[in-house]
């Protein structure tokens, strides 16, 4: 939103290099650069296109999403659960502008959770 890119979660830890933030970088090919609140819907589509995110998987030190936990997400399964009809809600502050090579702002804004959401975010 042209400002300090904001942390998306510490708990659970996200972002590609584990910082909590969705940052970019050329190692991330993923480009988990949306950062999500996630729903059951949103966790149920993922499972059905071959990505699980709410299974714990401790030999990664990943104890599962559930709704309501933030996330980076990849920004083309974003676009893709998008297309679907379940895209989950965006936190604009703490996703990172390179999104917008993927994804156009207004679609995003139309999605948005928290503070660009207004009160009723």
């Amino acid at each position: 939103m042209g400002g300090a890119l904001l942390a998306c979660s510490y708990a659970p830890l996200t972002g590609f290099y584990r910082t909590g933030c969705c940052e970019a970088g050329a190692d991330d090919l993923g480009r988990h650069l949306i950062c999500v609140r996630v729903t059951d819907d949103f966790l149920r589509f993922s499972r059905s296109v071959g990505n699980d995110l709410s299974t714990p998987r401790p030999q990664y030190r990943f104890a599962g999403l559930k709704a309501g936990d933030r996330w980076c997400l990849c920004a083309l399964r974003w676009k893709e659960a998008w297309e679907a009809g379940v895209a989950p809600p965006v936190v604009l502050e703490a996703t990172h502008e390179a999104a917008l090579r993927i994804v156009d702002l207004d679609t995003l804004k139309a999605h948005a959770y928290g503070a660009a959401a207004g009160p009723q975010g």
